[in-house]
């Protein structure tokens, strides 16, 4: 079932612009929005378009963008590539958005060449490496991607980070132990790739394991578990009986959690990390105890952090959370950030005289370093130019703790990966 964006301005009430009147329409800009509101993905996804939702709503009652406010179209379409690819032609044949705010890997990437075809901007949730070469000339790219976006670094770099990390923390545990080399045979740690046999779980592992290998890990044999929470008691054994220092958990959190508590449970000593949208504030909650020292990717401000885009952030919030009372959490705030470096290419597109597809992209390439004049300190500094799509390499990485009860994070780690040529597309 397709739940238009009705749905959002039910949720959100009357502080969410959603224009749907003839008069209105006419001097509109038409932007769709694909979410998963239902579906594997569902408890992150959900909270991310709610974030853009709300990111738009907020950018309508400033004045929109060159005084045009933003229609937005919003779908749920179920984490179903197939109703994606159904919804897109539905909007190709109606009123054609110039731009799209997605979410997952599969429909994303199953849509390139439709959006590329029609010169519509597609901004994804997804990270995946395979959205990053918009000339389709990297020896990893299976077709360009002139028209992807999305904001933060790839799942692959976000990978590459937690391999660099935990070798680093190798490297230190074998020095307090007196060991007098690093990673040599009798040290060399063991890595572990857990996750679906899925678009989204799959994405960075070549690359993840790649990098892994240059930094002397060895690999053990990968370890699927499912996307949807289930039973990971024979996934933990598994796990055990590789001997792996560290795991890498690529499913989003609602899977993860149940699987570090079923590991806790059975006393499985692995060090966990995971990707962007591998853990968060409630995740932590969640696992309780079993959670405490998970790592993961962070691409924003947390909520509690004192910096000078935070007010502006909590303005944005007020769009769905009129009492101002809601936490937000990091997958939120990462929508919030993609909505506006959308508005912002927008804007360099009216600079130039209209906004269209191919004005966006063209806006989106001439960002150098840029970050929404709004949330200074709360999205990471971006660029993307017309032979590289990586808008950042820079990858932050939190500490989950849960001490008696209260869930803290810190920062723990903090590295640009290198632009490197070869990585690109992958």
């Amino acid at each position: 079932m397709l739940v238009r964006s009705s749905f959002w301005c039910a949720l959100a009430g009357a502080a969410v612009l959603c224009s749907h009147d003839a008069a209105e329409a006419q001097d509109s800009i038409p932007v769709g929005q694909l979410v998963a509101e239902t579906g594997a993905t569902a408890p992150v996804a959900r909270i991310y378009g709610r974030g853009v939702t709300d990111a738009i709503a907020w950018i309508n009652a400033q004045g929109g963008v060159d005084g045009r406010a933003i229609e937005l179209d919003t779908v749920d379409y179920g984490y179903d590539p197939a109703q994606a690819i159904a919804t897109y032609k539905a909007w190709a044949d109606g009123s054609q958005p110039v731009a799209i705010q997605g979410w997952g890997t599969a429909d994303t990437e199953a849509l390139v060449d439709l959006v590329k075809r029609d010169e519509v901007v597609f901004m994804s949730g997804s990270a995946s490496g395979n959205l990053t070469d918009p000339t389709g000339n990297s020896p990893w790219s299976t077709e360009p991607a002139p028209y992807n976006f999305f904001y933060g670094p790839s799942y692959s770099d976000g990978c590459r980070a937690l391999v660099q990390f935990a070798a680093e923390e190798w490297k230190r545990s074998a020095s307090a132990q007196g060991a007098s080399t690093f990673l040599g045979d009798l040290y060399r740690p063991k890595f572990a790739y857990m996750g679906d046999n899925h678009p989204f779980p799959n994405s960075p592992r070549a690359a993840c394991l790649d990098y892994a290998r240059d930094l002397s890990f060895e690999i053990v044999p990968p370890i699927r578990y499912a996307l949807t929470p289930a039973d990971f008691t024979e996934q933990c054994r598994t796990l055990e009986r590789s001997a792996a220092d560290f795991a890498f958990l690529a499913n989003t959190a609602e899977a993860n959690v149940r699987l570090v508590r079923d590991c806790a449970r059975l006393g499985v000593a692995t060090q966990f990390v995971t990707n962007v949208y591998g853990w968060d504030e409630d995740a932590a909650d969640r696992a309780g105890d079993a959670g405490n020292g998970v790592v993961w990717v962070v691409t924003v401000a947390p909520w509690d952090e004192d910096v000078p885009g935070m007010e502006t952030l909590r303005a944005v919030s007020l769009q769905s959370d009129a009492s101002g009372n809601d936490a937000r959490s990091v997958h939120y705030i990462r929508g919030v950030c993609a909505a506006f470096f959308m508005r912002d290419a927008m804007q360099r597109a009216a600079g130039e005289g209209k906004i269209t597809g191919s004005a966006i992209k063209a806006g989106f390439e001439s960002m150098r370093d840029h970050v929404p004049e709004e949330l200074e300190g709360v999205c990471l500094p971006s660029s993307w130019t017309a032979t590289d799509h990586r808008g950042t390499t820079t990858v932050n990485l939190y500490r989950s703790h849960n001490n008696f009860g209260t869930v803290t994070a810190s920062e723990v780690y903090t590295t640009t990966m290198p632009l490197r040529p070869d990585w690109l597309g992958w």
